[in-house]
């Protein structure tokens, strides 16, 4: 027999990485495929090694299946993987405890790419070992982790001598039946029999480092703070000594191993969706990675590889090419397994869906074609009773009574085509109708943009959201299909559609679109598309008037600032503006933070209607060069001219190279070696604010792009650089870039460190700013010699009316300095220069002697 090896204790919530020690006085034993074991019996070691293949040989043969019948090895694209990084507000970087996941654009996102290999994922993360894997509904998270587990089994992961696939669903097991080996060794996915478990449970203590714990389907959970909560001192006991007789919960035991009260060391990835309580997790996590989806040459891969038949292939890929809708759609893998399902079985480009809604319907009329009813009345009540609790979880209900072969996503797309309230399901062989008893009023609670009490936004999942726009779909769907597939006569049935269609017509009517946010008019976009291309006869009208009537409403400044764009949505915001267009309207886009694509914002900017928009600089920058490749000088010039970057907050290192880019090529009026621009770029010279808002440990990255930049923006009238410490050096490589700066009028230098040899150099280029009306310099480090040089300089700055110098050195000796000089400084209207290093009494009597030295 073998004694388990025992954790030694640490404080719980440490994030520390340091493995846990044996109670034998010789180190812990290293990896078992070094082949070196110490004070470990041979029976175990050869257990030990025998468990370890046996799970490679499981794994390698239960992780090839994909859906419905696909194998990994014919079939597997690799998708890009991408860091996303966290950003904080940086004014208040030490005051804020939000955090944010940062949209990056087209550039930096393939920049970020950590490569499509899930073997260079691990060796780019550099002993990172608590990951989020985000990815929304069909991106492939399971499959990415499938090709983990396959690529694990075949020796390309080294780092790890276990994996364990742990199902996040689990998560929401209350019952204490489990401890940390049970849960490993026998709730694990894909985990073979263990003949000596306890020999092998002991090896994963005495080395967690070589061990990676994957959650997947981590986003069914909710009350993710629960996981984070500090635990009690008598349950982090009861879990160190992990006896057989005490019994926990899965939740109990994963937040201890969040937590590194459990296996201190080891590897975490969980996968979830970017939205919603995943939210909760940020905090904890060491790095945050991202399923990209698939580019035009992945979707060309995959479909060329799902259709064997040459001539079929051929086929499929020339209807996508002319299917602009469809070919969008296949940007989600989940979604291009569907197209490629209904391409199979269209005889004609005219018979290619044209909305999601056509999509989802085609391919499961094709898959349940042969059902007999009894299957889709179990659904028709499990959607319902799901949509009436906003809760996927009945999804898992579903899949339990569906074929095997369906994944997750198609799942979830029956329960949004079933969750519809009105409609039968269009069967060809039986028709099953939802309960009639659904009155106007559940149905208007199912339309999108719906307030709480208070006036907010209900918060919706993504499923819901997809839920309202394939409804919206079948609602305008073809009436004489749908009428053929029901029990109903023609006349209830006709009456039944043209109710519910007056009701979202009227719904629409009501909405105020300035008071929608970015979210809900991508929704409106999303919506008002699926309800207006999906018709053939039904219904038409009434859809055009909603296209028409979304078009003449949107806001003239459209922004989507904050909402990513995938390339579906950009094609119905695209269809939306077109129309707008059509009536006479014009739009002003804000697409920044947003991830759009290069060839989605060349879609967008191509618009005639289109007067200003901005984007990623980096991205921009890539469009104009694409367009100047192309030959295409007319979009090349609209696409110089429309583009605007004022006001500019530059928040990341990134912003500050890109802008540095611009600059270069406004100062140079060049794109090229071989391409010189007519003017200079507009958007460059109409930036008229800036502000520096990187934060501490940002700020000395960028700072140096800053000083290079700054004299190419003659036109600058306001720059923010408050909390940028930038202190007396910085200060100086200021006062150098000021001298071409003769339009600033606000400048902004609080919390910088700055100190008296920093204001010399800065006063000499003050007073020869014509138009400077505001200078902060609060809460730096100006002492006498610093505010005497200001009072020098303070009556040639003609234009000044505000100082700010609140909380510096000075004492009752500078003050009284500032003070003589501002009686010669007839503009000057106020003066702030209160320290605690200023005498009251001397202060007081400044203040009688001019009222325009205030206290705050």
């Amino acid at each position: 027999a073998v004694a388990p090896f025992l954790m030694s204790s640490f404080q719980p919530g440490s994030m520390s990485d340091t493995a846990s020690k044996v109670t034998s006085p010789t180190a812990a034993p290293p990896s078992p495929t070094n082949g070196k074991f110490e004070c470990v019996s041979q029976t175990t070691v050869h257990a030990v090694r025998d468990y370890i293949q046996q799970s490679k040989i499981h794994m390698s043969q239960t992780c090839q299946y994909m859906e419905a019948g696909l194998s990994l090895n014919a079939h597997y694209v690799n998708v890009s993987v991408s860091r996303r990084e966290i950003a904080r507000s940086g004014k208040n970087t030490n005051r804020c405890l939000d955090k944010e996941l940062i949209i990056t654009g087209d550039i930096d996102r393939q920049k970020s790419s950590m490569g499509q290999s899930q073997v260079s994922i691990f060796d780019s993360l550099n002993g990172k070992r608590y990951n989020v894997l985000f990815g929304n509904a069909g991106m492939g998270k399971t499959t990415v982790i499938k090709k983990l587990c396959l690529d694990w089994s075949r020796d390309c992961i080294p780092q790890f001598d276990f994996v364990f696939l742990l199902d996040g669903k689990q998560l929401a097991l209350t019952e204490p039946v489990h401890s940390l080996q049970t849960l490993l060794l026998s709730q694990s996915s894909f985990a073979p029999h263990c003949a000596d478990p306890e020999g092998v449970y002991a090896q994963i203590l005495a080395a967690p480092k070589r061990v990676l714990i994957v959650f997947d389907g981590f986003d069914e959970l909710r009350h993710y703070e629960i996981l984070l909560q500090t635990q009690k001192k008598e349950l982090v006991a009861s879990l160190q000594k992990d006896s057989k007789a005490q019994a926990f919960t899965v939740k109990q035991l994963f937040s201890s191993i969040l937590q590194r009260v459990l296996l201190p060391g080891c590897t975490l990835l969980l996968a979830t969706r970017p939205r919603g309580t995943a939210s909760q997790l940020l905090r904890r996590a060491d790095s945050f990675l991202e399923v990209c989806g698939f580019t035009p040459a992945n979707v060309e891969t995959y479909v060329s590889q799902y259709f064997s038949d040459p001539e079929l292939r051929e086929s499929a890929l020339d209807s996508l090419k002319s299917s602009s809708y469809l070919n969008l759609l296949c940007w989600n893998p989940g979604l291009c397994h569907l197209v490629c399902t209904a391409l199979e079985q269209c005889k004609s480009e005219d018979a290619l869906p044209r909305t999601l809604t056509a999509l989802c319907h085609k391919v499961l009329c094709l898959k349940m074609e042969k059902d007999r009813g009894k299957l889709l009345s179990q659904l028709c009540s499990i959607a319902w009773e799901g949509v009436k609790s906003n809760s996927s979880a009945l999804v898992i209900k579903m899949k339990n009574l569906l074929p095997t072969g369906l994944n997750y996503y198609f799942c979830l797309l029956i329960f949004l085509l079933l969750s519809v309230l009105f409609l039968h399901f269009p069967h060809p062989v039986q028709c099953l109708s939802l309960p009639r008893t659904v009155t106007d009023h559940s149905f208007l609670q199912t339309l999108p943009f719906q307030m709480g009490a208070k006036g907010r936004r209900k918060p919706q999942r993504e499923e819901l959201e997809l839920t309202q726009r394939i409804a919206a779909g079948l609602l305008f769907h073809n009436r004489t299909e749908l009428q053929s597939l029901h029990s109903y006569s023609e006349a209830v049935f006709r009456d039944m559609v043209a109710s519910k269609q007056a009701l979202v017509m009227k719904h629409l009517e009501g909405l105020c679109f300035g008071d929608l946010n970015s979210t809900q008019i991508l929704e409106a976009c999303n919506y008002v598309y699926e309800a207006s291309f999906t018709h053939q006869e039904s219904g038409k009208d009434t859809s055009a008037k909603m296209l028409t009537r979304l078009a003449l409403n949107l806001p003239e400044l459209l922004t989507f600032r904050g909402v990513p764009l995938n390339p579906p949505d950009v094609f119905t915001v695209q269809n939306a503006l077109r129309m707008g267009g059509a009536e006479g309207r014009s739009f002003c886009l804000d697409l920044e933070d947003t991830g759009i694509q290069i060839c989605g914002l060349r879609s967008l900017v191509a618009l005639n209607n289109i007067n200003t928009y901005r984007a990623c600089i980096a991205d921009v920058v890539t469009l104009w060069e694409e367009l100047e490749k192309r030959s295409d000088e007319g979009l090349l010039q609209g696409a110089v001219s429309k583009f605007k970057i004022h006001p500019l907050k530059a928040t990341q290192v990134c912003h500050m190279e890109h802008l540095e880019r611009l600059v270069s090529i406004h100062t140079s009026k060049r794109l090229s070696d071989s391409v010189c621009l007519i003017d200079w770029v507009p958007a460059v010279k109409e930036l008229y604010k800036l502000e520096f808002e990187l934060g501490l440990e940002n700020s000395p990255l960028a700072l140096p792009k800053l000083w290079d930049l700054l004299p190419g923006l003659h036109n600058l009238q306001h720059l923010d650089m408050e909390n940028s410490k930038i202190g007396d050096k910085g200060a100086e490589k200021l006062a150098n870039a000021l001298v071409s700066l003769r339009s600033l009028e606000v400048l902004n230098l609080s919390e910088n460190c700055i100190g008296d040899q920093g204001v010399k150099k800065l006063a000499l280029a003050l007073k020869d700013l014509p138009k400077l009306h505001c200078l902060s310099l609060y809460s730096n480090v100006i002492s006498d010699e610093g505010a005497e040089s200001l009072a020098a300089v303070l009556p040639h700055m003609a234009s000044l009316t505000d100082l700010d110098i609140k909380y510096n050195k000075m004492t009752d000796i500078g003050a009284q300095s500032l003070g003589a000089s501002l009686r010669k400084c007839s503009k000057v209207k106020t003066l702030r220069m209160w320290n605690q290093c200023i005498p009251y009494g001397v202060f007081e009597r400044l203040k009688q002697q001019d009222s325009r030295i205030l206290w705050q």
